[in-house]
């Protein structure tokens, strides 16, 4: 019956889990949303599939991520584990930059995260934007624009501090 869409999430599972990752922004809650969106999709998987997959499972995980109310569970963070292993400068440095770029993105709002993951990492215009996420192509823009904003005066602050704790 569902043959299809073992096929399919053999195929396009791992690009799913990395969209989720992005737009979580942490590994195990966008396993966690893929799988719960893959659980409603199943249902309704011969309909899906002959519609456009990709989009419709897409679709699902950006609203599901705006909307999800957290269960309880869902508000546990592991405790960071230290990596015992030395690093080159190289791995620490660009380890360092994707850290700090996750802690930035943590500090939007989901709908101004989901906006910004769609545009940049699936590269969305403003109208696909729209119909993902059930709002006027404005309401986008508006979302685009105080998510960077907010970007760049974190950048500008951090910078800012840098320059003036070097100077003393």
């Amino acid at each position: 019956m569902h043959g299809g869409f073992e096929e399919y999430v053999r195929a396009r599972g791992d690009a799913l889990r990395r969209f989720a990752y992005v737009l979580c922004g942490d590994r195990h809650l966008g396993e966690d949303l893929v799988q719960e969106v893959l659980v409603k999709a199943y249902r309704r998987w011969s309909k899906i599939e002959t519609e456009h997959p990709d989009r419709y499972l897409r679709t699902a995980l950006v609203r599901s991520h705006v909307s999800w109310l957290r269960r309880r569970s869902n508000t546990e963070r592991p405790a960071t584990v230290g990596d015992d292993r030395p690093a080159g400068a190289d791995f620490a440095d660009r380890q360092a930059d994707r850290d700090e770029l996750w802690s930035r993105l943590a500090g939007l709002t989901r709908a101004q995260r989901a906006v910004l993951v769609l545009r940049y990492y699936e590269d969305l215009d403003d109208r696909q934007i729209a119909e993902v996420l059930r709002c006027a192509p404005s309401t986008v823009r508006v979302h685009a624009t105080r998510g960077l904003a907010r970007l760049r005066d974190d950048m500008t602050s951090t910078l800012s501090a840098t320059v003036t704790g070097a100077r003393r």
